[in-house]
């Protein structure tokens, strides 16, 4: 990807579950000087960034797309389409989060559901269908059922600053246990659960995998140096075909059963690896505290 499509201004489609945050995240943008238009019809994006004279003009834009005007996906796709033809950096944002947390914001804050359907639960399970292929188009997926509002505050303006823009793509990596549910936006998934478990090991089990003794021990058992390299190769194949198709943000997920020890070592030493690259990649675990 040159130079000048990094720089390019660029359009933002927030979309996404209503109760995910997408509101929220519009407020963010917003902070950041994007221009944000809220529930705008797909068919009229097209006209909406011509009116804000991008690119031509060093402007960002953010428009809010969801369920309450419908969602005629081919109006969306032509508009997409639309977009990439007048050169217009565009890139579709989808928020997301766990039916449980969804129905408990709506039950903490009184509003109905905007598709206005028995219960909570029916209107959600409704709105995913309707979002479903939406999410498979999007270059980007938050899951905010464990974010608050600052933390998602920070996810949108590491993605999306001004200052951000002109990095290449920026690598996630998180660490999570499997009986604590797989993360929702993740582009890829590895599972380290071949190797040994360090929860066996008496004096171990109480450490995390960023302890020197539970890491000599993930690290030097058998396969965990041929898996590295092996994940370590594919990120150097994949990486620069994401930056050449504009990708902007890559989330790699490691799990193991509880989210303490194998995940953790062996994403801590692929960030390491990946530091040795050139790449920065920022690592979260999600489960070590469970």
């Amino acid at each position: 990807m040159d130079q000048a499509a990094i720089d390019a201004p660029h359009v933002l489609v927030v979309t996404g579950l209503s109760g995910a945050g997408r509101s929220t995240a519009a407020k963010i943008l917003e902070d950041l000087d994007y221009v944000v238009i809220d529930n705008l019809p797909p068919a009229l994006l097209e006209q909406a960034v011509k009116s804000h004279d991008i690119p031509n003009e060093h402007k960002h834009l953010a428009v809010v797309i969801d369920s309450r005007g419908g969602l005629p996906m081919e109006e969306i796709k032509q508009a997409m389409i639309a977009l990439e033809r007048d050169s217009v950096v565009s890139r579709i944002v989808f928020l997301d989060a766990d039916d449980d947390v969804i129905v408990g914001r709506y039950e903490e804050n009184r509003r109905p559901h905007p598709l206005g359907m028995a219960t909570i639960t029916e209107a959600i399970a409704a709105e995913r269908g309707m979002l479903e292929e939406l999410r498979e188009m999007a270059d980007v997926i938050i899951d905010t059922s464990s974010l608050n509002v600052h933390e998602l505050r920070q996810r949108i303006t590491d993605l999306f600053s001004e200052s951000q823009a002109v990095r290449p793509t920026r690598v996630s990596i998180r660490s999570f246990g499997f009986k604590h549910g797989v993360p929702r936006d993740l582009d890829l998934l590895f599972d380290v659960r071949f190797l040994p478990n360090p929860h066996w090991v008496p004096e171990l089990r109480d450490q995390v995998g960023t302890d020197p003794g539970v890491r000599e021990y993930v690290l030097g058992a058998d396969g965990a140096k041929e898996f590295l390299d092996r994940v370590d190769d594919l990120l150097e194949f994949l990486l620069p075909r994401f930056q050449a198709e504009a990708k902007s943000y890559l989330s790699i997920g490691i799990g193991c059963t509880g989210g303490h020890h194998r995940s953790v070592a062996i994403a801590e030493e692929l960030a390491s690896r990946l530091s040795r690259h050139g790449v920065e990649a920022a690592v979260v675990h999600r489960d070590v505290t469970r």
